[in-house]
């Protein structure tokens, strides 16, 4: 019964309720006093077991509020541990009870100024008090120094000196200050004095370690941190400071104990979680370094550092879109970083904004880093992106001038030459990139590509084979000649290198997906499957195999089997950005927004920075018409993303369909101030003014797109739109002849096909399609409407073969299949219902398959199941004539004749024709 326990819970309850009743016991005996508590606490710090000193400490002030040393030494011990403001808390106090100055004002003095609060430092100690104490002096000067008074901080420390020419503090405090000149020389020489007069001096290693480690002697300065961990083993910095000095070392292994170490001592703390993600970073773990990050900017959002590592590991992780919002709100306060550029460089790269990334780079070409050989690298792959060949060819022979050993930079320089058309030159830079790396994958691949696109495939076979020579055991190079074989034909020896790459690496995905290719290619589905399904043995979480699978049996209209693969995709990778939008934009693509709207949510809630979650979560939101959610959502995105147009389209879309057109226009207006090329807003512009009936306006937003994009079918196609819709026959059908010259597009062919029917020219429209469909017997489109056309003249044998051709291409052709059983039927061929069935069991949901279906197995005689599917039929579209008169006549046959009257006297209602009128007239004159 519920509330019940189990003999295992009661046992384990009985044993701990022991326990606990006699840890109450052994507590109850007495009461420890205050000056046994701190003496256990001084025991404590002696073993190093500084945790447990705290608690005792804090029990001795809880039991004794107003005990002065207490108080003390618990301030000494946070300040020890690096907890500022609980030290300060306790010094405040201690004073307030009546603590000697001497013991409480320097410590207050030393927390107030490591937490930056230096104008109370001064306001705490004053001169009068700080004249004849050397430690209150230096805190003094470093109050001045925090402040940016340089010389006041001088005088304070030379003041302190002269008190005490042995003290540390001051000495650390002239170090800072001549390092804040850079006037290295004398900071070391300030450091040493202050190590040699004041050796236990902690912090005066502390400055020691940093000097060293700033000009690049490792081993002196962890030689200097060990001497702070020696003096004091709890300090806040020395261990992590040891850790940042074998990460630049590559040592990981050695970095990781020192961290561990640290987390012995401090327990957990901000700066050893950033450290750990350096570490994870460095080492290749960037997912584990992301989760540190995230802890670290959930209570602490804008620490710089963190936020630039953030955006080094989404880079890495292949979160462009976060990548790029983590550096760009990094740059705000830290415009002159160099590296920030060039890592945002790289992600505006690889999201495709070359423009962007030549703008962000272009401040730190003006400085001191002109002569930078990687900053000159990305100048140039971003114009090389843009596809101004000159000028990254330009760029990046200085960037090889400078660093004449980087293969990757010559490789960069081949493809800006191949762009330019210097075939000899490119070959030139590919082939001595290759030479100076010669297990470059990119520089060999490069080279290989560059052959086989001036058609030299036996050169680019035997660049390969020398890739393969260097590389042996890589499953790229493999994979990648496979390709060149099969630019050779040669299928036997492009399968057998795709083997191979699979032997090496069997989740090697490009490689498996060749083979599947190919499988596919040789109608041999479920061999392409078994090979995915191999790549899951090996790696059940591997996203690229469930997403081939889940496309395979989208492929075959296996509907449900791909919702499936894609939710196991997500479901096993439930913090991974992909299968979530894959799964989302599925459910949208399916009308399955409340599975859409749900999975958002949880995904954004998992990953609440990712501009593609916000997005995917705006889109659904549009889908079950949240239009205010959608808006917010978009507004988010646009925020994150404040230099990109797509969130102000998406942001005038949604305004568009709340009718609110002055919005809309605002956000259209934004959007090509980001990009005034931005197609998509030009288009909206053109379809709002042809809404609101400003054709003037449409036609120049359509103008506009042509002459952006003058190679582009879309300007052409738009106006043809325009055109059509003001009835303009003559100049409608001119644009879209415009945009099929361009296109070579299948619709834009159907649409002139379309008006020259409409202006008497049917022959020759169905001629320019049967002439299409003969050229490209691929394109299932253009052989619909062919045979639709045969179909309407009830040419059934012409439709007949018309649908068998595109079939034979895609037997998961839903729309084909069911209009093939419909002429089937006509003819009294018997292949009609085994056809019909098939259509049924890829769209069994179709108002036009249902309505197939049930109509022939209404006419072979099986009413039941034929007048079930009717009544489907009718249900998903009532407003059918066709489709109700068809299952009146098969209630009529089924011997319910007031049924069939009540569907025919519905379908008649209305007066107005539909292809089986008179048959309705007739049935309705026999009932």
């Amino acid at each position: 019964m519920p509330g019940t326990l189990t003999k295992k819970q009661l046992a384990v309850a009985v044993v701990s309720g022991a326990i606990l009743l006699s840890a109450g016991m052994a507590g109850c005996n007495r009461t420890q006093t205050t000056e046994e508590l701190l003496t256990e606490a001084q025991n404590y710090v002696q073993k190093g077991d500084r945790k447990a000193a705290l608690i005792q400490l804090k029990n001795a002030v809880s039991q004794s509020p107003d005990n002065v040393e207490a108080r003390l030494r618990l301030g000494n011990l946070y300040l020890e541990t690096g907890d500022l403001p609980s030290a300060e808390k306790e010094f405040s106090k201690a004073a307030s009870l009546g603590a000697p100055a001497d013991k409480t004002l320097p410590q207050l003095a030393r927390v107030l100024s490591a937490q930056g609060k230096y104008k109370e430092v001064l306001d705490q100690v004053t001169l009068e008090k700080a004249k004849a104490s050397a430690e209150l002096m230096a805190r003094r000067g470093d109050a001045y120094l925090g402040l940016g008074e340089r010389e006041k901080s001088k005088e304070a420390y030379d003041a302190a000196l002269a008190v005490n020419p042995n003290g540390g503090d001051a000495l650390i405090g002239l170090a800072r200050h001549a390092a804040m000149a850079n006037d290295l020389q004398s900071a070391e020489r300030f450091v040493d004095d202050a190590t040699t007069r004041d050796p236990r001096n902690a912090e005066a290693w502390m400055m020691k370690g940093n000097l060293l480690r700033s000009t690049g002697k490792a081993k002196e300065a962890l030689a200097a941190y060990d001497k702070v961990l020696e003096i004091n083993p709890a300090h806040r910095s020395a261990g992590v400071e040891k850790a940042y000095v074998h990460i630049g070392n590559n040592d990981l292994a050695a970095a990781k104990a020192d961290l561990e170490a640290a987390r012995k001592e401090l327990g957990s703390d901000l700066n050893l979680t950033y450290a750990q993600a350096l570490l994870d970073y460095t080492g290749g773990k960037n997912t584990e370094a992301k989760e540190s990050l995230q802890k670290i900017l959930k209570v602490a959002p804008n620490h710089m550092p963190s936020i630039l590592l953030a955006g080094a590991v989404e880079l890495n992780l292949g979160a462009t879109q976060t990548a790029e919002q983590h550096l760009r709100k990094y740059l705000e306060t830290n415009s002159n970083n160099v590296y920030a550029r060039k890592l945002l460089a790289q992600v505006l790269l690889k999201s495709n904004q070359p423009a962007e990334a030549t703008a962000v780079l272009a401040p730190a070409l003006k400085g001191d880093s002109a002569q930078d050989a990687q900053l000159l690298a990305l100048t140039g792959q971003s114009y090389l992106q843009s596809r101004d060949f000159a000028k990254a060819s330009a760029y990046l022979e200085q960037a090889s001038a400078l660093a004449p050993g980087a293969a990757s930079i010559r490789t960069s320089l081949g493809l800006s030459k191949l762009g330019q058309g210097d075939w000899d030159k490119a070959i030139g830079e590919l082939e001595r990139a290759a030479t100076l790396d010669p297990k470059s994958t990119d520089a060999g691949m490069a080279l290989v590509q560059a052959e086989l696109r001036r058609g030299q495939v036996d050169k680019a076979l035997a660049a390969v084979q020398a890739l393969e020579k260097a590389q042996p055991d890589n499953a790229q190079v493999h994979n990648l000649k496979g390709g060149v074989y099969l630019s050779k034909q040669d299928l036997k020896n492009a399968r057998a290198s795709f083997e191979k790459a699979v032997a090496l690496n069997p989740t090697f995905f490009p490689a498996v997906s060749n083979l599947a290719r190919i499988d596919i290619a040789e109608k041999n589905l479920p061999g392409a499957k078994k090979r995915f399904e191999a790549m899951l043995a090996k790696d059940k979480k591997n996203i690229d195999a469930m997403s081939a699978l889940a496309a395979i049996e989208l492929q075959q209209g296996r509907m449900a089997e791909a919702t499936t693969w894609l939710e196991k995709s997500q479901s096993e990778n439930p913090e991974a950005l992909q299968p979530a939008i894959m799964l989302g934009t599925h459910y949208l693509r399916n009308k399955q927004a409340d599975k859409a709207l749900a999975l958002a949510r949880k995904s954004v809630a998992v990953n609440p920075s990712s501009p593609e979650l916000q997005d995917l979560l705006g889109q659904a939101q549009i889908a079950t018409k949240d239009y205010q959610g959608a808006l917010e959502s978009f507004s988010k995105l646009a925020g994150a993303m404040p230099k990109a147009p797509m969130p102000q389209m998406r942001l005038a879309a949604v305004n568009m369909m709340m009718k609110n057109d002055t919005a809309a226009a605002d956000h259209l207006k934004r959007a090509l101030a980001l990009d005034p090329k931005f197609v998509q807003a030009r288009v909206a512009q053109a379809e709002m003014a042809m809404r609101a009936g400003k054709q003037e306006e449409a036609l120049a937003a359509v103008r506009q797109i042509q002459k952006d994009e003058p190679k582009a079918a879309l300007g052409f196609q738009l106006e043809g739109d325009l055109m059509l819709s003001q009835q303009k026959l003559a100049p409608a059908l001119a644009s879209y002849e415009k945009a099929y010259a361009l296109s070579n597009a299948p619709g834009d062919l159907i649409k002139i096909s379309e008006i020259m029917k409409r202006s008497g020219k049917e022959g020759e429209a169905q001629a320019r399609l049967v002439k299409y469909q003969a050229a490209n017997p691929k394109d299932q489109v253009v052989g619909l409407v062919v045979a639709d056309s045969y179909l309407a003249k009830q040419q059934y044998k012409q439709a007949i073969a018309s649908l068998e051709s595109i079939v034979k291409v895609n037997p998961a052709n839903a729309a084909a299949l069911n209009n093939l059983a419909y002429a089937y039927q006509q003819e009294k061929d018997a292949r009609a219902l085994p056809t019909a069935e098939q259509a049924y069991k890829l769209a069994g949901q179709n108002p036009a398959i249902l309505d197939t279906l049930g109509w022939i197995l209404v006419e072979k005689g099986d009413t039941a199941r034929g007048v079930d599917l009717l009544r489907k039929a009718v249900a998903a579209a009532p407003e059918a004539p066709d489709l109700r008169y068809h299952l009146a006549a098969g209630l009529a046959k089924a011997g319910d004749k007031a049924s069939a009257r009540k569907e025919l006297e519905k379908t008649l209602a209305s007066g107005k024709p539909f292809a089986t009128m008179d048959d309705a007239k007739s049935l309705m004159r026999q009932l």
